[in-house]
């Protein structure tokens, strides 16, 4: 699975959503993880109220499973939940990206909680069984 985090220097969780200039991707199973990539974001990401400025994120974050935030607004966090991708708070501006990636990849070879499991699993689903879910309905 795909994992984000916004950040300002690529160490620690310390950027909000919205603000945020790079998202750092990265690819973790119960064997390990992996970097992906740095995701770059420009403009006046700043400004409130403008919700265009999130829609490059939304856009670029949709194969993620979860994305690890400083803090996010209600509408980000709500399209991000639309699109299956589970917003998370860090603990505070100083909790470091590797540290999350060692405990979830600890937490994967166990017995991972029901809001991880559920977050797995919607990405396991793909168009084609959401199109069949809905036809059953």
């Amino acid at each position: 699975m795909k994992i984000a985090f916004t950040t300002s220097d690529r160490v620690h969780i310390n950027a909000h959503f919205g603000w945020a200039r790079q998202i750092e991707v990265y690819e973790v199973s119960d064997e390990g993880y992996t970097f992906v990539e740095t995701l770059t974001f420009d403009g006046d990401l700043k400004e409130d109220g403008n919700e265009d400025k999130i829609t490059p994120k939304l856009d670029a974050l949709g194969d993620c499973t979860i994305v690890y935030v400083l803090a996010i607004g209600g509408s980000a966090a709500a399209r991000l939940i639309k699109k299956g991708v589970t917003p998370i708070k860090a603990r505070s501006e100083e909790e470091e990206i590797a540290e999350v990636l060692t405990k979830l990849v600890q937490t994967l070879k166990g017995n991972p909680p029901p809001w991880l499991r559920k977050a797995l699993k919607q990405k396991d689903t793909n168009f084609a069984d959401e199109l069949e879910n809905e036809a059953t309905v």
